[in-house]
């Protein structure tokens, strides 16, 4: 499978990359808007943080950038390494996501890893220390230019709405991009409540709201084709996530496999294509709208992650 076959995006495009498709009418009274951040070149919307630590790890002087990866992660650092002409090494757990089939086809040495995400990421600090590579992961030395790029998606929302949407629903995994966009809310003074999404039962950060946080036990998470990438036993920026959820106003919700699969199927209908774990956050508003209390009127996007 080549690299242009499995980054083909031929879908309309704003100036940051991605589409904000309307689907007002998916829920009563409610406008809702998708903002498909699949549509980049890796698929994943953690492309803007891959390209951003890439930078910095090339103004650096370094020549690669080691990271771990569920999958989403992995496939936008290799595409970005791949266009600054920097080493990629991904380290995966085996059996997860592709098993690294787009990554080394982006020129990423792949690693499999036995065990859990955790446990790659242990694997991945090792490999770091090499000479001329450098830590590229959420919580490594470039931890200020993953936040800058996931705060890219404010940027483009305020570039294409009239006023600050209502609420913002966004995955949850480690809590990166809460966190960002979290940040750059607050940078611009804006009212909108977060509501972060993920696996039910097998996030720490879903398990422990509204807190404290706690990890949950390495054996405790189950894994299944759908929500891999939304698996963690620790997240390794959750109680800041946790923390930057509640500020806004806003809650913590899990959801099942049924539900990331009906969600990713209402999204066909709208030519948004994610895999089922990549349409967690549509899941999540799904469910809050047919919740006994609904959710509020106003604007809603729902921030898709992979393809």
């Amino acid at each position: 499978m080549s690299i242009a076959t499995l980054a083909s995006a031929d879908a309309p495009t704003d100036a940051f990359g991605t589409p904000l498709i309307d689907a007002t009418g998916l829920v009563p009274g409610v406008r809702v808007l998708v903002k498909d951040e699949t549509r980049y070149a890796s698929g994943s919307h953690k492309e803007p943080a891959a390209r951003a630590v890439v930078a910095r790890a090339a103004a650096d002087g370094r020549t690669e950038v080691v990271v771990a990866t569920c999958g989403n992660y992995g496939r936008a650092m290799a595409m970005a390494c791949r266009s600054a002409a920097l080493t990629c090494t991904v380290v995966l757990p085996a059996g997860w996501s592709d098993g690294g089939e787009f990554m080394r086809a982006a020129g990423a040495r792949v690693h499999l890893v036995d065990g859990s995400y955790e446990d790659a990421v242990d694997e991945s600090r090792r490999l770091a220390q090499a000479p001329g590579a450098v830590d590229g992961n959420v919580d490594g030395p470039y931890v200020d230019a993953v936040f800058a790029g996931h705060g890219v998606v404010v940027a483009a929302l305020d570039a294409a709405l009239d006023e600050p949407p209502t609420q913002l629903w966004t995955p949850v995994g480690n809590g990166t991009t809460v966190i960002a966009i979290h940040r750059v809310l607050r940078e611009r003074g804006w009212p909108t409540v977060l509501q972060g999404v993920c696996s039910a039962g097998n996030n720490p950060v879903v398990t422990s709201w509204p807190g404290p946080y706690r990890m949950l036990p390495p054996d405790g998470v189950t894994t299944t084709d759908h929500n891999q990438p939304l698996v963690n036993w620790h997240a390794l920026q959750g109680p800041e996530a946790m923390a930057a959820i509640a500020d806004t106003g806003g809650a913590v919700h899990g959801v099942d496999d049924d539900q990331l699969r009906h969600a990713r199927s209402v999204l066909a209908g709208y030519g948004a294509y994610p895999t089922a774990a990549g349409a967690v956050a549509l899941a999540g508003l799904l469910a809050g709208a047919a919740a006994p209390d609904g959710i509020p009127a106003g604007t809603h996007v729902v921030l898709l992650s992979g393809r």
